[in-house]
């Protein structure tokens, strides 16, 4: 498979999303690194959004929350090259009402290759990382001939049929 070439500019556009029991972990970090993350465009959802203007002062793009459609706002963007990072502190121990959309979320980011912190640790070394103050070239798959496979043929006439991969 042949691989786009996506530069990411210096200032990147972050998406945070946290689960509620993770929330105040991500305040705390996004506290401690205030100064790493304002020259950034941050996006966040609901709540975690709202939260991070009061209480760091950082503009934030709100969507909605990540329940009523904000995981899918941000997966959106993802596919739309709108956002370059995610970070999402997700709660493993408590079964969220929107898993789907969470692991739809997380596929996303995988497929077109963001880079992905779901814990502090993780966040810590993403957000340090001499690539985050630069350019960087992104590899994305080319999904051109994913796009465009034939799997049905009607009477003479080709039909594209796609499968989610669930």
């Amino acid at each position: 498979m042949h691989h786009k070439k996506i530069p990411m500019v210096t200032d990147k556009r972050i998406a945070l999303v946290a689960h509620d029991n993770k929330k105040r972990d991500l305040l705390e970090w996004a506290r401690y690194n205030r100064s790493l993350l304002e020259h950034h465009e941050i996006y966040a959802t609901g709540t975690t959004g709202e939260t991070l203007i009061r209480e760091l002062g950082l503009e934030i793009n709100t969507l909605q929350s990540g329940p009523l459609g904000g995981d899918q706002q941000i997966g959106a963007k993802i596919v739309s090259n709108e956002i370059d990072f995610l970070i999402f502190f997700w709660d493993p121990l408590e079964p969220q009402p929107h898993d789907p959309d969470v692991k739809a979320l997380l596929r996303m980011a995988v497929v077109w290759n963001i880079p992905i912190a779901c814990n502090r640790a993780t966040a810590d070394f993403m957000i340090s990382s001499p690539l985050m103050n630069g350019g960087y070239i992104r590899l994305v798959p080319d999904y051109d001939e994913y796009r465009s496979r034939r799997s049905v043929k009607n009477g003479g006439l080709a039909t594209v049929s796609f499968t989610s991969g669930f």
